[in-house]
This record gives C-alpha cells, structure tokens and sequence, in this order.
C-alpha cells in the first residue's frame, strides 16, 4: 500500500493553485472543472508520478472552517513537506513573500519551520539530519 493523494482544505482554489505552485514550487497535475469547484492536484516536481496532493475546496463543508482555525489558533501544521534544507527554503520562501509563524528551529535529528499557506492553513517544512 502506498499514498497516491492527500488532501489539504482550502478557502480559495485559484489563490491556493498560485501559492503551492508559484511560492512553494509544486506543478499541477490535474484541473477538472466541477460546477463551482475544481478536481485540482499538484505534485512534486521531483516526483511527477508520485503523490498528489488535492487542493479540496472547504466551502462545503462546514466543519472545515473552525477545525482549521483551531488549528492555526493552537499553531498546529495541516501537513508537513520534506525538504532538504530547512534554513535555505525559509530564506527562498520568505523572499517570495511567505509569512512563517515558526522560523527554522533545530532538535536532535529534524529542522523545521512553519508557514501559513495563505488559504486558512499552517504548513510545517522539515529536514532531518
């Protein structure tokens, strides 16, 4: 068994599209018009054929909302993205105007830092080593 999507909830598809591609650097995969709203997947450019991730629209669902504000309130990441360097992809990324809640912070094996995705979620970068 293998993960083949995951899904993150967003307030604004086309804002959501622009951030994970444009910021963190994602590439879409599949946009398939559904009334209101899109089957929209991005992937990793280092893995084309890999995991894709779902950005689902929240807005039909009503307990979509305050569990992601509960999240952010207590400042818990939605997801975590590998990467393999915590330090650069936080200077790359707040050059491309990310705001982050967490700067890079060091323990015994991973670095992470957290970032607000713009679309209601907290988003945690992390490398380990």
């Amino acid at each position: 068994m293998k993960i083949n999507l995951a899904s993150i909830l967003v307030d604004d598809q086309a804002k959501a599209l622009m951030f994970y591609t444009e910021v963190l650097g994602f590439v879409k995969k599949t946009d398939v018009p559904l009334g209101e709203a899109r089957w929209l997947t991005v992937v990793s450019p280092e893995e084309p054929g890999g995991p894709e991730l779902v950005l689902e629209p929240d807005t039909q669902l009503p307990a979509a909302k305050p569990f992601k504000q509960a999240l952010v309130d207590d400042g818990i990441p939605f997801t975590s993205f590998a990467v393999d360097d915590v330090s650069a992809e936080y200077e790359r990324l707040r050059g491309l105007g990310a705001r982050f809640t967490q700067e890079p912070l060091e323990t015994q094996s991973v670095t992470t830092a957290v970032l607000d995705d713009t679309c209601g979620n907290l988003i945690q970068i992390a490398s380990q080593g």
